[in-house]
């Protein structure tokens, strides 16, 4: 008996360490190359850039891709977080727009409404946003697709109803709240290091809590992260309204960055949004990506867009170098997903 009972044991202890590491260990080499070719491809966009037009190396130029990123930074972690779990939220740009005008609104009635008020009603106002998402998505079972395209045009259509050709002018707006955009801390503009911090934070949370990585197993698998008890349609639930919180926020800081909103406010800009994350790495079919390569992914269409202007190029091309720039990002993907296939096929015919 007692020579039975010692066999088992050094099989089971062998078998997880050899399933846990090949996987894992070829995604995590995966994404890794793909941040690291993203970086590499934005230090050769600001050098390339740089030796066509020197003044493109300036402080200015500096400054002004990473306030502009930060806002789309923070709406790419949040799309990030919906992509993940192979849903889309289109809804991000309408959010942002009446999330903006109601914030300003505040301050014109409320003129002496602290900094951090402003900002939570700006968050507040997304969380609604995004739990009309996740309810039709979650508990009505529309697909993403066509619930945030719904919800697109019903909060800017809302938003427009509620403008009615006004808009709210920088001069409405306290100097503490403009100073988020104006203001810098070490030299890094304030609103950058504020996107810095929410960044980091949802990072954590996707890499550490069991939150975060039931999204990932959501997106790889859904029927199986049931199986494993994973509550799939709270998780959803909870993705929109963090996405929704996100572009709230973001609206709020929007103001704070242009001073200026009316009722066309970050009209189109879930495009971008979408573009980034794709570029950045993260897998539309879900399960695959991180809050690093989505950054990465709009730093590098930050650049582009300065880099446009500095060569004189026609904004038109903005648009079509983003187009192919998706194209080229899920025909890597599937690349890569085929691969990958092919390799734990082979394993298992050797196995």
């Amino acid at each position: 008996m007692m020579r039975h009972s010692t066999h088992p044991a050094p099989v089971q202890q062998s078998l997880p360490k050899r399933s846990a590491a090949a996987p894992g260990g070829l995604v995590a080499s995966i994404a890794k190359s793909r941040e690291t070719t993203l970086f590499v491809v934005l230090i050769l966009l600001i050098v390339g850039t740089g030796i066509a037009k020197p003044q493109f190396l300036n402080l200015q130029n500096l400054r002004d891709v990473l306030l502009n990123v930060s806002i789309i930074g923070l709406l790419t972690a949040g799309m990030t977080v919906v992509i993940l779990m192979r849903h889309i939220d289109l809804s991000v740009g309408s959010t942002v727009g009446i999330s903006a005008y109601a914030v300003g609104s505040l301050y014109v009635a409320f003129p002496h409404m602290p900094v951090l008020a402003a900002l939570a009603a700006g968050l507040v106002i997304g969380l609604v946003a995004g739990g009309i998402n996740a309810l039709l998505v979650a508990v009505g079972r529309v697909p993403s697709l066509v619930a945030t395209l719904s919800t697109l045009y019903i909060f800017r259509g809302a938003d427009y109803a509620w403008v009615h050709g006004g808009q709210i002018n920088a001069t409405s707006l306290p100097d503490a709240y403009s100073r988020l955009a104006t203001g810098t801390l070490f030299g890094i503009p304030t609103l950058a290091l504020i996107a810095a911090v929410v960044l980091a934070g949802l990072s954590v949370y996707l890499k550490q809590f069991r939150g975060g990585r039931e999204h990932y197993a959501i997106g790889s698998n859904p029927e199986a992260a049931r199986l494993a008890g994973v509550n799939v349609e709270r998780r959803v639930m909870s993705g929109f309204l963090l996405s929704g919180a996100i572009a709230g926020f973001a609206g709020a800081l929007w103001l704070a960055r242009f001073g200026t909103v009316d009722a066309s406010t970050a009209q189109g800009i879930e495009l971008q949004v979408v573009a980034a994350a794709v570029v950045g790495s993260v897998a539309i079919t879900g399960g695959v990506g991180t809050i690093l390569g989505a950054t990465l992914g709009a730093l590098v269409l930050g650049v582009i867009s300065i880099a446009l202007v500095v060569l004189h190029v026609s904004p038109f091309w903005e648009q079509a170098i983003q187009g192919a720039l998706i194209v080229a990002a899920i025909a890597a993907d599937t690349l890569l997903a085929r691969s990958v296939a092919k390799r734990m096929m082979r394993r298992r015919d050797h196995g």
